[in-house]
């Protein structure tokens, strides 16, 4: 068995600290010099570690460094490396990888990114090859991605070890980061890569709600809002999406879309924070979090708002957490559970159960809620 394995090292960076991406040099530059760390390597090894059961059957084909070759190493394979000269991960480098190793017949690539390596990799191999995506980066709107990285690692396993299973098309989209960060979501289809078929374990294409929404999310402001008045002093660190614009709006305060807000005696305390800014602002404060769910996907956290980071929320407290959702959204996820991905198990693990969703200004559901 032969499996492809890339990593790009510098996805996801930009969403701690606040910029919505790691697409070009210049952000890459900027997110290195705000503290930002790489996250994609971990997630790739949590993958790679449930393929070890077939380790003496499989070849593994990766690129130098941090692109795959330091990851195998780390979890016990002992990879063969392509590619020479300087590697400097730009989008050159996952396509040239992705080349060589269709050429070298590999049965599978499996690759940890986000949209832009997906686009990446389908500019590079179409769908000449089977791939599954780990989730690493800040935007994640394509369907080929697991729903985390222990998930992509058994359908890999799944798929290599010949279990009988439908490979079918799935959607390669990207969005501007551009416009993304000015508050302009511009998602476009890019085209298909075939990736083998577990429906529990993918993740569907992010979904923009169903029906109109919009008493359903000004009764959910009017609530929001009055719990604010009820506990004043209070940091209300409000999560990036449609769901919590309205709160903004209503308050009267300046709303960025694809970021987060801190708000105190509603008034805007901070715009755009990332990482550093909110646990700076809140610091031996009392605190809440207003965040959404990802249509379609399910997600509260781990996609779009890294900036709420583990560290974040260890901080606040989940009790201090207040998820908001009008019920067409929820019905979207066909009975999937709501998903927690921060990149750290422990407070994953904190939301294992229910969890209670202000879904109109009257009523709440319970939701059951998985740590990844």
């Amino acid at each position: 068995m032969k499996l492809g394995f890339i990593v790009n090292p510098i996805a996801g960076m930009g969403g701690r600290v606040g910029l919505k991406g790691t697409d070009g040099a210049e952000v890459l530059e900027k997110a290195l010099s705000l503290g930002a760390i790489p996250e994609s390597p971990d997630k790739a090894k949590k993958a790679l570690k449930v393929l070890l059961p077939i380790k003496e059957r499989l070849e593994i084909y990766t690129y130098p460094g941090k692109m795959g070759e330091e990851e195998a190493l780390s979890v016990g394979f002992q990879p063969i490396v392509l590619g020479e000269g300087k590697i400097s991960f730009s989008p050159k480098d996952t396509e040239e990888a992705a080349k060589k190793m269709v050429d070298l017949g590999v049965d599978l690539i499996v690759f940890a990114g986000g949209d832009g390596t997906a686009r990446n990799i389908h500019n590079a191999i179409g769908t000449k090859v089977p791939v599954v995506g780990i989730p690493a980066g800040v935007k994640i709107h394509s369907g080929v991605y697991a729903n985390h990285p222990k998930a992509a690692g058994e359908i890999a396993l799944k798929y290599l070890q010949g279990e009988d299973m439908e490979v079918k098309e799935a959607e390669v989209m990207d969005i501007d980061e551009d416009a993304f960060r000015e508050g302009v979501v511009t998602a476009r289809l890019y085209g298909y890569m075939n990736i083998p078929l577990e429906p529990e374990l993918i993740q569907t294409t992010k979904s923009g709600g169903l029906g109109s929404e919009e008493e359903a999310l000004a009764g959910i402001a009017d609530r929001i809002i009055e719990e604010m008045e009820e506990e004043p002093d209070t940091f209300y660190i409000i999560g990036s999406g449609t769901s919590t614009r309205p709160i903004m709006e209503n308050l009267g305060l300046p709303n960025t879309l694809l970021g987060i807000d801190i708000v105190r005696n509603k008034e805007l305390i901070a715009s755009d924070v990332n990482e550093r800014k909110i646990l700076d602002t809140i610091r031996g404060h009392k605190a809440k979090i207003v965040v959404t769910v990802i249509g379609g996907q399910g997600y509260i956290f781990g996609r779009g708002n890294q900036q709420i980071s583990a560290e974040v929320i260890k901080m606040v407290g989940k009790d201090n957490i207040r998820i908001v959702a009008p019920k067409n959204k929820l019905l979207s996820l066909d009975g999937r559970p709501l998903l927690v991905d921060t990149g750290n198990e422990e407070v994953n693990s904190m939301f294992n159960g229910y969890m209670k969703v202000l879904n109109t200004y009257y009523n709440e559901s319970i939701e059951k809620v998985e740590g990844l």
